[in-house]
């Protein structure tokens, strides 16, 4: 049965128009380099079902405005969540993010440059094959602002770069440049910066102009995997996550980050 299309111009942190057969997607905080706030949280939680029902394209292409991919979380939006007394970002939002973009059958290319932060680098070590620019840095870190890393990280880090490498870089919060990304397979292809858009719309063409049904239910079946792997650890990480928004080094590392002086850690 036909359905009608969905209407992308209701997004304000999120950019869509088509390149023939794709769906170009691009995160728009450029103010803040595209962090995520509590409306991009909440349209990044829909975006990819959208995506999904979009039927004039079969392939997917996600980057962000400007100089950055995303920083990850909006640091003011969690200075006033612990202010308020709330619990930082919704539970329910998080875990539709995640299982919409592994649910998404049409085949999803990530464009990076700048900096992948937190959120940001989940959901584009999330996508089929990631092109990023010689700039690109990726880095998840949660435990830096005294959180755990429970969107996602813990589940995508082992399965692109080993166990070893994800943990230690989990447990640090440590960048990984984009030359040393592709060389531990963390993302598929460095290119000039100049080269990246280009590069990353010329694949997805290649995709796009391919079987496509042959072509996304290969995705599909590859993606059978991490879906399991995000079923079975998705609550737990999350739930880990939303406990650590209480404690006191999270309030101590969102204070110390925008009073841009060194955190002074306790373990409570």
């Amino acid at each position: 049965m036909a359905h009608d299309a969905p209407d992308f111009s209701r997004y304000e942190r999120i950019k869509a128009h088509h390149e023939g057969r794709i769906l170009v997607l691009s995160l728009s905080n450029p103010k803040l380099m595209n962090a995520v706030d509590e409306l991009l949280h909440r349209e990044l939680s829909t975006i990819f079902l959208d995506a999904a029902d979009d039927p004039r394209s079969d392939v997917v292409l996600l980057t962000g405005e400007g100089p950055a991919f995303c920083a990850g979380g909006d640091l003011n939006w969690m200075k006033h969540t612990y202010e308020t007394g709330g619990k930082g970002p919704d539970p329910m939002e998080a875990k539709r993010i995640i299982f919409s973009l592994l649910d998404l059958e049409k085949p999803l290319i990530a464009a990076v440059r700048g900096p992948a932060v937190g959120l940001g680098a989940t959901i584009a070590l999330m996508c089929d094959v990631i092109y990023a620019s010689e700039n690109a840095k990726f880095a998840d870190p949660h435990v830096r602002v005294g959180i755990v890393a429970g969107d996602g990280g813990a589940i995508i880090w082992p399965q692109l770069c080993g166990y070893a490498k994800a943990k230690e870089y989990l447990m640090t919060g440590d960048p990984v440049p984009a030359a040393e990304a592709e060389r531990i397979g963390l993302i598929n292809h460095v290119v000039a910066d100049e080269a990246l858009d280009e590069a990353a719309l010329s694949f997805a063409k290649r995709l796009a102009h391919g079987a496509i049904q042959a072509i996304k239910y290969t995705k599909v079946s590859v993606n059978i995997g991490l879906k399991q792997l995000a079923h079975s650890i998705l609550d737990t990480s999350i739930a880990y996550e939303m406990n650590t928004f209480a404690t006191d080094d999270h309030r101590e590392a969102v204070r110390a980050f925008l009073e841009k002086r060194v955190p002074k850690f306790t373990g409570h």
